[in-house]
């Protein structure tokens, strides 16, 4: 079941879907090396060349299997940009084994938090496809969130966590940019993964491809006292216990872990 539906999202998130043909940014501008490598680059044996323009704060490096959240910026080698999630505000879940062979062997090589500049040789990046852009193109890439990993707390609530009355822990991991927070009547748009707390993941918006959108009267208890107390843009973590989850009644048991970021209130 998780084959087939992580399946499902490698082949939504390929890079030829991420460069909508109608979308043409212009406003970033080129890097001053984007036309050849430098003599600092890194110089893989396949032909691709990377440079560390940002340190991260992780530690592990993505597998050529694993599905992975990023930003990016893409020109040509003579400074035109041809996307950009960045212009849009729309961060790419990407399977690494259904994008550019180029892009994705660069991201194997960063951590999360990391920017990595990347100069793909032709032969790693579109091929000479039929409208595509053609020779070397050169990415900066974010690497943003490794989001089916399970987090180093999962087993149980960290001291710097908050504490409900109703027995639920949460942890803010990233503010949010809005003001109003959803009511119990409110459907949301999320994206979440959900673990057990031996870090067996048992559910993933990313794994399905796609943000998901629910009614807050329909979720489990535990959502439906967490959520509400986020804003749009914020990500949180949140230990909900079985009593606030699935009541021993069916699978998963016990304690639950979630990621959630709650994208928009509808």
């Amino acid at each position: 079941m998780l084959a087939r539906i992580i399946l499902t999202l490698l082949v939504a998130a390929g890079l030829a879907q991420a460069v909508p043909p109608q979308q043409q940014p212009t406003s970033t501008p080129a890097p001053p090396d984007v036309a050849a490598v430098p003599a600092d680059a890194t110089k893989n044996p396949s032909g691709l060349a990377t440079k560390l323009v940002k340190p991260g704060t992780g530690t592990e490096h993505p597998a050529k299997d694993e599905i992975v959240v990023a930003d990016y910026i893409g020109w040509t080698s003579d400074g035109k940009m041809f996307d950009s999630t960045q212009e849009r505000g729309d961060p790419k879940t990407l399977g690494l084994n259904r994008i550019l062979p180029g892009l994705s062997e660069g991201v194997q090589m960063m951590v999360v938090g990391e920017t990595r500049r990347m100069w793909i040789p032709q032969g790693l990046a579109f091929k000479g496809q039929p409208g595509k852009p053609a020779g070397q193109v050169v990415f900066d890439v974010t690497l943003l969130d490794m989001p089916l990993r399970a987090p180093a707390d999962v087993k149980a609530p960290p001291d710097d966590s908050t504490h409900t009355g109703s027995g639920l822990a949460y942890k803010v991991l990233r503010p949010g940019t809005g003001q109003r927070h959803p009511t119990r009547v409110d459907e949301v748009t999320v994206q979440y993964t959900g673990w057990t707390t031996d870090g067996k993941m048992f559910d993933s918006s990313y794994a399905k491809g796609e943000a998901m959108t629910l009614a807050l009267d329909r979720v489990i208890q535990g959502w439906a006292e967490g959520l509400p107390l986020m804003v749009e843009g914020e990500k949180t973590r949140f230990w909900v216990p079985e009593k606030l989850a699935y009541k021993g009644r069916n699978a998963p048991y016990g304690m639950l872990v979630f990621d959630i970021e709650l994208i928009r209130i509808r």
